[in-house]
């Protein structure tokens, strides 16, 4: 695979990036990075930040936050809260989590035929001290030639609650770490127990191992649930974690280019630890026509 060829790969959509059905709203968004970010904020809210919104969720609404692709976000969110491309109140947006705020990113960025993915690992600008398990959007800037990452979660609200001292629209590497940064972190000293899933019990390296997994998935254009553990990394502990191939996945993770993306192809056509089933992304499509079918019939 060439450099162009990686390019037009993260330019096509991916299972969950297509935003069918809702083309003619998306093409109406501006297409710089700022209004693509912003409206990706008018159409979703962080469940677990919904009370700084002054918003209410009520377990139907927390039930999206199990949606997978972009069409079933817009699909949701063009339910609550009319045409995609206009604002709207809080409370008329899709209750989801980081995941999929990088993932409608990634989707609109790609409709404008901009190369652009998703990526996993953690955040250290959200709790001090400690790097949180996050997702955020990395796009190629042509004219940069470079990937430049994107947190399309933190609006107006969040750079006030977190008070994040960079640009969260080229985020340093150094204060989101892709997963296969962050394992080769842990790897040469840092504390493996600063990394983990804020609110939860869940730090560790086996969490590194985990959004290694999801990285590299993701990378295949499969940008899976947080909690959508597979493979190598499905039911497994610390004790179990096969170190050397970890460690050589993360650095795949680490380069992300076109070199790295064969060999990890390679590699997951021959070791099934490695690959994400095909009948998870089948399942995960039909969970998505279930819940948007339950809104849309109790909506009507």
């Amino acid at each position: 695979m060439t450099h162009n060829e990686l390019l037009a790969y993260y330019t096509a959509p991916g299972v969950f990036t297509s935003v069918a059905g809702f083309e003619s709203q998306i093409t109406a968004i501006p297409g710089d990075v700022r209004s693509i970010t912003r409206a990706v904020q008018e159409l979703l809210i962080h469940e677990a930040l919904a009370p700084a919104y002054q918003v209410r969720l009520s377990p139907e609404r927390l039930a999206m936050k199990q949606l997978h692709s972009a069409a079933a976000m817009l699909a949701c969110a063009s339910d609550l809260g009319g045409p995609t491309n206009e604002e709207r109140p809080a409370e008329n947006r899709v209750a989801v989590v980081c995941r999929h705020f990088a993932t409608l990113f990634v989707a609109i960025m790609r409709h404008k035929g901009v190369p652009c993915r998703a990526r996993c690992g953690f955040a250290n600008y959200f709790q001090p001290g400690k790097h949180v398990d996050h997702w955020v959007g990395e796009y190629w800037h042509a004219d940069e030639r470079r990937w430049i990452l994107v947190d399309a979660q933190v609006d107006s609200l969040q750079q006030a609650l977190f008070q994040p001292d960079f640009d969260t629209l080229d985020v340093p590497r150094d204060r989101f770490l892709v997963a296969g940064d962050a394992w080769r972190a842990c790897r040469s000293g840092a504390d493996p127990m600063t990394f983990g899933v804020s609110g939860t019990e869940m730090w560790g390296l086996v969490e590194v191992m985990g959004d290694v997994m999801q990285d590299l998935a993701a990378l295949q254009n499969i940008e899976l649930l947080p909690w959508g553990w597979y493979g190598l990394a499905e039911g497994a502990t610390e004790a179990e974690t096969d170190a050397a191939l970890v460690s050589e996945l993360a650095g795949l993770s680490s380069n992300a280019d076109a070199a790295a993306l064969d060999k990890l192809r390679t590699m997951v056509a021959a070791d099934d630890r490695i690959r994400v089933p095909a009948e998870r992304v089948a399942a995960s499509l039909a969970a998505d026509e279930a819940i948007v079918s339950k809104l849309l019939n109790s909506s009507s």
